[in-house]
């Protein structure tokens, strides 16, 4: 029918149109990475005493290795590492103890407690680790991060910036689990970092990460503890928000950590991106909505099945970008996280999440399906009877 065909060709041009805009976007945005890697991060001088908050929660591929990277720094200062848990039995009890044997000076110590404080299990387990916390600099990461020796003194520098109330870092993925772990590490590398980069220093975004939150424990204090986020999906988020709330700003150093992807079936991975994306569409609608526009790939093959000719040309520009994204991460990373020919099948999935992102009402996080409520809350099932 002359009518559907024509409705098909305007539908074609109008995907063209927007791939074309994304990989102009795209090309852009990673030149602003490329240009913020490229900075120096001095690392801070001072001895300052700090707690490294590291709630656990079972045992991870290489959990022990990545673990080790927090008490192998180049810090003078006193450094505490305090370790929580929920349950008596957590496989990842077995890890900490193996790191206080190998590291018999460091401070290491582990906190073993299961009150419930709302919702969020991870907030839950810092809420009762603090009790034990021993110095006033906290910097909280989660289990699945690894970093370099400098890290607490490059954090530390940019929590020492006249009116920083926060500091959080950039990460890059990596694969510990074979070919889905890789397929999902690339997400963070290739996707999820340049859209970050170029959100924060255009103004766009202030974001504050799990990879790492650092603080004063009077900011803490002052923002209600972490008790005031204990129902809160994106306590990250939340937290930062928080912060800024306070007059005070959350400095990101051009460091870049490193997060181990650890799923080893695509049923984990379509669980863990749908969790995240549907936690980064509650706290900021309007944003995520418009961030499709950093998929250019998946939008120019559907295009090019509409208008060949053009739409080859504009798949090849497409992917000519997304390479060039490749090689600066990688080249910063100093080792490649996924191979090039996983590209379009990491950009389709990207796609296929951010759609399907749009029906969730309820995530999966750890086991434990957490019913999303208004203005980024969630509830256990126990607590929606």
């Amino acid at each position: 029918m002359p009518g559907v065909a024509l409705l098909l060709s305007a539908f074609g041009w109008v995907l063209l149109a927007l791939a074309m805009i994304g990989t102009a976007y795209m090309a852009f945005a990673t030149g602003v990475l490329a240009r913020f890697l490229a900075q120096r991060s001095p690392a801070s001088p001072r001895a300052t005493p700090v707690t490294l908050l590291k709630p656990l929660y079972g045992a991870e591929p290489k959990l022990a290795e990545n673990l080790a990277t927090f008490l192998e720094q180049d810090h003078k200062g006193p450094v505490q590492v305090l370790f929580g848990v929920q349950r008596a039995d957590d496989p990842a009890i077995a890890a900490v103890h193996a790191l206080q044997r190998r590291y018999p000076e460091a401070r290491i110590d582990l906190v073993i407690d299961g009150t419930p404080h709302g919702s969020n299990g991870k907030v839950g387990n810092l809420v009762n680790m603090m009790r034990q916390a021993a110095h006033g600099v906290l910097i909280l990461s989660d289990s699945d991060m690894a970093v370099g020796r400098e890290y607490i003194g490059q954090v530390l520098a940019a929590l020492d910036q006249p009116g920083t109330g926060a500091v959080t870092c950039l990460y890059r993925g990596r694969g510990d689990a074979g070919f889905w772990s890789r397929l999902a590490s690339a997400g963070p590398s290739y996707q999820f970092l340049v859209g970050l980069v170029f959100a924060k220093t255009r103004g766009l975004a202030d974001p504050c990460m799990g990879s790492t939150i650092a603080l004063r424990r009077e900011t803490l204090d002052a923002i209600g503890g972490f008790a005031a986020f204990a129902d809160v999906l994106a306590d990250d988020h939340a937290i930062g928000q928080a912060v800024r709330a306070r007059g005070l700003a959350i400095a990101i150093p051009p460091l870049l950590l490193v997060h181990a992807s650890t799923e080893t079936a695509f049923v984990e991975l379509w669980k863990h991106e749908l969790r995240w994306a549907a936690t980064v569409r509650g706290v900021s609608p309007a944003g995520y909505a418009g961030s499709f526009i950093g998929i250019p790939l998946p939008i120019a093959l559907a295009g090019m099945a509409i208008h060949p000719n053009y739409g080859l040309a504009i798949t090849l520009a497409a992917l000519a970008v997304r390479v060039a994204t490749v090689r600066v991460v990688d080249r910063h990373a100093g080792e490649p996280t996924a191979p090039l020919w996983m590209l379009p099948l990491r950009d389709i999935a990207s796609f296929a999440v951010f759609v399907a992102s749009f029906f969730v009402r309820s995530v999966d996080w750890r086991g434990t399906e957490l019913t999303m409520l208004d203005n980024g809350r969630v509830a256990a099932p126990s607590e929606m009877t």
